[in-house]
């Protein structure tokens, strides 16, 4: 089938890729020039401006958007909205807070314009192992760009089937209707909120097995753990296996000290939206927030809470500060 993508960086471009190798005619704008080029040595359509990307395109047009949440896909929701006919389709492929998605497909059905979330996780790797997508909004639209996500998914081969479940549905292809406007980017939300905690669980685990080597431990407690083997070791047989830690596995094999790293870790918005989700919804997620919480402080020093909790034990016990770094004073 015919598809417009409109975003050809590390998520889009890469999509678009897909798509071709599976039989697609893919059409594709960026601001950047050489990401269009890029696209148009795979095999794609570079299109000038998102003008000549709808016109290139035979009705009913598909468009998907790869491009960051917030303000530029608002724009872009919106130029196509005057752009597109009745019958057209707009795909948001980002990750959407999901109230946006219900407010912009009601803007868009307006026009007789088709719109669904798909919430899309495969991150750079996704070209050779597919995106898992999540998918919400009209139903009729996600029936015509099946043979899109079929191809963009993993496809069955992915994972073995699960023990008594009945075999079908398009989830063992990879991709699935989840329900109405927002549904889609609401699964994907959640879904990044669990990564939140999973990522912090490792984080947390593999800190405790260096620790393990500090002086101050009893002589008989102290282990000097090669953490490159160990998690080469979980990947194989393991309860805990999974593909972050193959990625925590390669991570430590290029730099077994971690030097090349800050220890700052940014958040994209979905960790608080899920931590913000259950609270409007009045579920326990202690696990979540405090992986959210965990981001948030790694992206500080010496807060002013922190030295006021140094000064206050100075001032009930006489105690000095630690070390940098930890330790006794």
């Amino acid at each position: 089938m015919q598809l417009g993508m409109v975003g050809l960086g590390r998520m889009g471009g890469n999509m678009a890729r897909r798509l071709l190798r599976g039989g697609h005619q893919v059409v594709g704008w960026d601001r950047a020039p050489a990401a269009a080029r890029a696209l148009e040595a795979a095999g794609g359509s570079a299109a000038a401006t998102l003008e000549a990307l709808v016109a290139a395109l035979a009705p009913p047009r598909a468009v998907w958007l790869m491009v960051p949440a917030g303000a530029a896909t608002e724009e872009a929701t919106l130029a196509l909205r005057g752009l597109l006919s009745p019958g057209d389709a707009v795909v948001d492929g980002g990750n959407t807070f999901f109230k946006d998605d219900v407010r912009r497909a009601r803007l868009l059905a307006e026009r007789g314009i088709r719109h669904l979330d798909a919430g899309t996780s495969g991150g750079v790797f996704g070209l050779e192992r597919g995106y898992c997508l999540m998918v919400g909004g009209d139903r009729d639209a996600f029936e015509r760009l099946e043979p899109a996500l079929r191809t963009l998914a993993p496809g069955r081969a992915a994972a073995p089937p699960t023990a008594a479940r009945a075999a079908g549905g398009t989830a063992e292809e990879g991709y699935l209707h989840c329900g109405p406007h927002g549904a889609g980017h609401f699964v994907k939300m959640v879904h990044n909120g669990i990564e939140y905690g999973l990522m912090q669980a490792y984080a947390e685990g593999f800190e405790v097995l260096r620790g393990a080597a500090q002086e101050g431990l009893a002589a008989e407690h102290r282990y000097a753990l090669d953490l490159r083997e160990i998690a080469e070791l979980w990947r194989r047989g393991s309860v805990v296996t999974s593909w972050l830690l193959d990625l925590t596995a390669a991570a430590l094999a290029q730099d077994p000290g971690l030097e090349g790293f800050t220890g700052a870790v940014d958040d994209s918005g979905e960790g608080r939206w899920t931590v913000e989700a259950a609270v409007e919804e009045a579920i326990p997620a202690p696990v979540l927030s405090a992986a959210l919480f965990a981001r948030f402080r790694s992206r500080q020093a010496g807060t002013f809470g922190e030295k006021l909790l140094s000064a206050m034990r100075r001032q009930f016990g006489g105690h000095a500060e630690a070390k940098p770094g930890g330790g006794a004073p």
